[in-house]
């Protein structure tokens, strides 16, 4: 059986943590950020943890079953 791939998109997008949670990067950060203010950019900013209800789908996309 061949080896299972880990996903290139998804390798470079979530981190482990110590713990074994999953860790991710807000949306909307990249760009058009004139008519954001100050205090939603910085709350982007932050890193944050994957859900329950999507860390399986995130799991399987980097072969941590």
């Amino acid at each position: 059986m061949p080896k299972v791939k880990t996903n290139s998109g998804a390798k470079k997008r979530f981190t482990l943590t110590g713990t074994g949670k999953v860790k991710r990067h807000h949306a909307y950060h990249s760009h058009i950020l004139t008519k954001k203010t100050k205090k939603q950019k910085r709350n982007l900013d932050h890193s944050a943890i994957v859900v329950h209800e999507n860390l399986k789908q995130v799991r399987d996309l980097l072969c941590l079953r």
